[in-house]
């Protein structure tokens, strides 16, 4: 019997068989010298000394000289140990020991530096982590590496906890190398060009490098201008740095275009880094820590730009100045353009450098000494001057907090006390006149809680008050009052003191946190180094000489837009408008599929979707119809029928679709879903989807991957046809599409499109609607997506029967993570970030152990950690002010159990997610022992799903449809499988694995596949080919019956039973149609006992009853194409 050269046979065979079964900080290398070991005594110094011998210059690391280290003579917070370095040097790395044999030991310390033992700062690890761990005995070193190094003068070591059963104790040792500081400082009047030769060969970027400082909030760093007036300037703005891009010509808004704003609170007089790299229309800036990646716009390329730029001020000699800006008024440190060194270049006095004005190679100092109170019980007290009518008082503050208590005075009786408080944002200062006058309250300034320095200035004199705020762009109040003023005899900065003080001040609100500095009274100014050192005043809980606010807005927590706002412990988030909410608009207020909201009991209707949770992507909007699998729709603006005539090649018609969202929205909804479609109508008349005399497409439409495809609705892409095609009746049946066919009357191809990584569908492109009579209409329908993983940050689904058990656990050195059912109503998320262990937990009404799916999400942030059970209220737990921001983790994470193989998860877990990415369980279960994959009862609900004899198996996130035994495949079970047959070639299928025995059909191997007896098969399948005649499908046994499906040579169908080892074969002749002509045919093939059943494309049926038998036994193998050996 002939083989089938050229054939397809498409979806492979069914048999019922169901006994057949068959799985930055900068390069530190080579800067690691010990700087303290070598520097002389004068250089240590200290805030006190227990004794000679506990001097600081002991404080030597590994020696024992004098009492073996430096011991203050009170051990209190505010004790300090100052090195002197000689000069500014780059510092990697301290290191600490306690007092040599004593108990005296610090266990953690602040770190502070300044360049002039003056206004000291902290240095801070991870954004707001101020602290360092220090010892646990007296002579072990503890070291610590700073990233970023700090370069600096003069260090200052002040103990924060220490052993409790001792003193504070310290020697240190400091480690990095020499740093090279080139510097230029600007009065504010001056400024420097510098000119350079552009080469042929132009740079691939421009790379501009400084550090600066200043106590001002505006200044110019650097402009550049370039053609047609454009030009690039990086300026200080409100202790910002802000990046413009402008065309010269208009006064930039730093809220407007084309503006980059990066940094906060720069105005401290330290030193800050810039880097600046520009490449065409690339342009990076960095700030410190900080930075942002951006586009220029297209004029301003760097190699559009002229060959000069200006630091500190706008200085274009010959050229035009429209826009005065701010000149910059402080120092510059080794700025470096390209590779040059422009101080370098200016102090040997370069023909390339011009400077304008005073500009010195040496940065002045001012010493300003700024004061810190850290909370609302920290207060200054200073006293008055004696006899002297009249107050004047002005100093400058800082703070983010809305309210608060600055300064009270409340002088002999019979004169008027007076209350200086912040109320939402503006200063209030309330009188409190002798008994018999009426209290008076006057209000001046607006927005002072920006963190910003603000000038305060009070006089009060008989009867007159004058109040300015911000003398340049001043709010000024005065007013005329009956008053009798007098200096009190003393005023208190800060919060009420204690009751017992006799104070009869009774403030509301609490006292003021935030930086004051510039005090002054009656036109002296306070000195507060002698008021630290307590020869002037009084005060408690302050940091003096120090300014120690903090931007916890920066970086911005707040995601989603929100808008972050803060006080001086905390930040808040706004979330309204976001579509978002929780401590950090993290959590979604709208649900990422409808298959979620349907858990909620939503009825059909639009909705808000959020497809990808807690990421990027803001909600949509699309209807939800709610059926047994809700649909998620999604519209686009070409729901109705389009009629299309006169298009050809050159002119093509060409519809684009827009959606309710965006593209990017829409592939995420896509990627979440189990399953999405659209329907497509196709209607033409002499228009053809192809051209059938070389195949070239005439139409086509495109999708998300912006290809061009040419499969249409009811088909697959392999297939590139149409659903008639693949179903066998198209109104011509040589063609694959009733489109293809060019007939005179209307015809059609409809059907869904369902394979998701190509939809949704973009654009439609018709070509052959220019002959006469020639016509094409469609309609696109909605994007619809169904099935989803519910999946949130760290999420999962538990079902259990346990009354407890560890989900989830990660451990770190010191840092852990840890989720657990703690009891049948209890869930915990437990963690440590460094500051302690923390927990949070959910207490649930009914117990959670039921056997029954239930939902856990928990998130931890920088502002909160939050848990969260079904839709039960969700636990919070906020997170320190000066927390870690990030979890140290560096183990395995363990899911269903610990590291220690304890409490273990007795159940299911499904679903898992972390950070947004889903965790493939199913595939660890198949290789960790005492797991299995799967959790049951997902079939139960989805199982139909599964077509075409398909088995539905449950997997870790649902469900799957098994289509081994299935002719079909996909993943529910519906796409055909198709194979192309050449001359000579077959597949042989054997049902059975077997040793010799498969060579022989002795008795021996009939009685040991005896027990394999069929009665019945069902067998489908399709086919096409243009050969006859031809084997289609061949099934023998060991017992030598048979089935055969032939075409014979007229190309009619030919069914033979052999079920009788002693009988001659059944035949049977079916004159249907010649069905070989190409088209494709689908055949069924049922057979009860002695019956058989035969209907060919769902038209044609017959029914014939066979005579050699009605039992199949021992089924050895299946042949496609031809019989092997015959």
């Amino acid at each position: 019997m002939r083989s089938v050269p050229g054939a397809v046979l498409g979806a492979l065979v069914l048999l019922s068989l169901q006994s057949w079964g068959s799985a930055t900080a900068g390069d530190t290398d080579g800067c690691d010298q010990p700087l303290a070991s070598t520097l002389p005594a004068s250089s240590f110094s200290g805030s006190s000394e227990l004794s000679r011998s506990h001097s600081p210059e002991f404080a030597r690391l590994n020696r024992r000289d004098g009492a073996g280290g430096w011991t203050p003579r009170v051990s209190s917070r505010g004790q300090w140990l100052q090195l002197d370095l000689g000069d500014r040097v780059s510092v990697t790395a301290v290191a600490t020991q306690g007092g040599y044999g004593s108990s005296d030991w610090v266990t953690g310390y602040l770190l502070m530096f300044s360049d002039s033992s003056r206004n000291w700062k902290v240095y801070r690890r991870e954004e707001s982590i101020a602290g360092f761990p220090g010892n646990t005995n007296a002579d072990s070193v503890v070291r610590h590496q700073l990233q970023p190094p700090v370069e600096a003068r003069y260090l200052r070591f002040l103990p924060s906890a220490w052993n409790p059963d001792g003193r504070i104790g310290m020697r240190v040792e400091v480690y990095g190398c020499p740093f090279r500081s080139e510097v230029i400082d600007f009065d504010g009047k001056s400024s420097l060009l510098y000119r350079f030769v552009q080469s042929t060969r132009s740079p691939a970027k421009d790379i501009i490098s400084l550090k600066f400082k200043t106590m001002q909030s505006y200044g110019l760093l650097f402009h550049r201008r370039g053609r047609n007036g454009d030009c690039i300037t990086l300026e200080l703005v409100k202790g910002r740095l802000l990046l413009f891009f402008n065309s010269g010509t208009t006064a930039p808004s730093p809220s407007g275009p084309g503006v980059v704003a990066l940094g906060s609170l720069l105005d401290d007089q330290h030193w800050h880094s810039v880097l600046f790299e520009h490449a065409h229309q690339h342009v990076t800036l960095s700030v410190d820590q900080h930075s942002r990646q951006f586009q220029a716009r297209a004029q301003l390329s760097h190699l559009d730009l002229d060959p000069e730029i200006s630091f500190g001020g706008i200085l274009a000699p010959g050229k035009s100045v429209t826009l005065q800006r701010k000149h910059f008024d402080g120092c510059l440190e080794n700025i470096n353009f390209n590779g040059e060194d422009i101080i370098d270049l200016a102090k040997k006095h370069r023909p390339q450098i011009l400077i304008r004005g005073n500009a010195s190679f040496s940065c002045s100092e001012p010493q300003p000494v700024p004061v810190t109170f850290p909370s609302a019980g920290s207060h200054l007290v200073l006293p008055g001057t004696a006899a002297q009518d009249g107050v004047s008082i002005s100093f400058q503050f800082r703070t983010w907090n809305q309210a608060g208590l600055l300064l009270s005075s409340w002088p002999p009786r019979g004169s008027t006390g007076f209350l200086l408080t912040l109320r939402d944002g503006a200063l209030r200062l309330g009188l409190s006149p002798p008994p018999g006058q009426a209290r008076s309250d006057i209000t001046a300034g607006a927005g002072l809680n920006d963190g910003q320095w603000h000038s305060v200035s009070l006089t009060a004199q008989r009867n007159q008050l004058s109040v300015v705020v911000d003398q340049a762009g001043a709010s000024v109040v005065h007013a005329e009052l009956p008053l009798e003023t007098h200096t009190g005899s003393a005023y208190h900065f800060g919060g009420c003191l204690p009751p017992s003080s006799g104070s009869e001040c009774k403030a509301s609100p609490a006292g003021f946190q935030g930086c004051l500095r510039l005090i002054s009274i009656n036109a002296q100014e306070v000195d507060l180094i002698s008021v630290q050192r307590g020869v002037f005043g009084n005060f408690s809980g302050l940091d003096i000489d120090s300014c120690g606010i903090l931007d916890r807005c920066l970086p911005n927590h707040c995601e989603h837009g929100g808008r972050c706002s803060q006080t001086w412990t905390a930040f808040y988030c706004n979330c309204t408008s976001t579509g978002y909410t929780g401590a950090t608009c993290h959590h979604p207020l709208y649900e990422q599929s409808c298959e979620a909201y349907k858990h909620r009991g939503k009825s059909s209707g639009r909705y808000y979707i959020d497809p990808d949770g807690s990421g990027p992507l803001q909600p949509f909007p699309a209807f939800c119809n709610m059926t047994d699998i809700p649909w998620t729709v999604m519209q686009h603006n070409g729901s109705g029928l389009t009629r299309v005539k006169g298009a050809d090649q050159e002119n093509l018609h060409r519809a684009v679709f827009q959606y309710e969202a965006s593209l990017e929205h829409l592939l995420a909804a896509i990627a979440r879903a189990g399953h999405c479609q659209q329907q497509l109508e196709f209607h033409c008349r002499r228009s053809r989807l192809r051209d059938s005399r070389d195949g070239t497409p005439l139409s086509w439409w495109v999708g998300s991957t912006h290809e061009i495809r040419t499969y249409w609705a009811g088909s697959v892409p392999e297939a590139q046809m149409c659903a008639c095609g693949l179903a066998g009746n198209c109104v011509d049946s040589q063609y694959h599409c009733n489109c293809y066919a060019d007939q005179d009357e209307w015809t059609n191809d409809t059907g869904v499109l369902s394979y998701k990584e190509h939809l949704p569908v973009t654009r439609i492109v018709v070509t052959d609607t220019a002959r006469p009579s020639s016509a094409v209409a469609y309609k696109l329908g909605p994007l619809l997506c169904q099935g989803d993983q519910l999946s949130a940050d760290v999420s999962f689904f538990f079902k259990t029967r346990a009354s407890s058990g560890v989900f989830l656990e990660n451990l770190g050195i010191t840092d852990f993570i840890s989720l657990e059912l703690r009891s049948p109503v209890e869930v915990a998320f437990s963690f440590d970030v460094g500051n302690g262990p923390c927990e949070v937990t959910v207490q649930s009404p009914a117990p959670l152990n039921d056997d029954r799916w239930h939902l856990v999400r928990a998130e931890r942030n920088a502002k909160e950690a939050w848990l969260q059970v079904d839709l039960l209220p969700p636990g919070t737990h906020a997170a320190p002010e000066d927390g870690h921001v990030r979890l140290q983790l560096n183990s395995q994470l363990f899911v269903g159990g610990t590291a220690t193989k304890q409490r273990g998860f007795q159940g299911c877990i499904r679903s898992l997610q972390l950070n947004g990415k889903a965790l493939d369980l199913e595939e660890r279960a198949q290789v960790t022992p005492g797991v299995e994959p799967g959790c049951p009862g997902h079939c139960s609900t989805y199982g139909s799903l599964c077509h075409h004899g398909g088995r539905c198996q449950e997997r870790p996130r649902g469900f799957s449809c098994d289509c081994e035994l299935s002719a079909f495949s996909g993943p529910f079970c519906t796409q055909e499988i198709s194979a192309h047959f050449g001359a000579g070639s077959s597949v042989t299928y054997n049902f059975h694995e077997f040793y010799p025995l498969s060579t022989n059909s002795s008795p021996h191997a009939a009685s040991f596949h005896g027990d394999m007896v069929l009665a019945r098969e069902m067998i489908t399948f399709s086919f096409q080919t243009l050969q006859t005649p031809s084997l289609l499908l061949y099934v023998d046994s060991f017992y030598n019956e048979y089935l055969s499906v032939i075409l014979a040579k007229n190309g009619s169908l030919q069914i033979r039973y052999k079920l009788d080892l002693h009988q001659d074969p059944d035949v049977f002749n079916f004159n249907f149609k010649n069905m070989a002509d190409g088209h494709l045919h689908h055949m069924k093939i049922n057979r009860e006992e002695g019956v058989v059943f035969v209907e060919v494309d769902q038209k044609a049926r017959s029914q014939v009853s066979l005579s050699s038998g009605t039992e199949f036994n021992a089924v050895k193998s299946l042949v496609l194409g031809k019989i092997l050996g015959k």
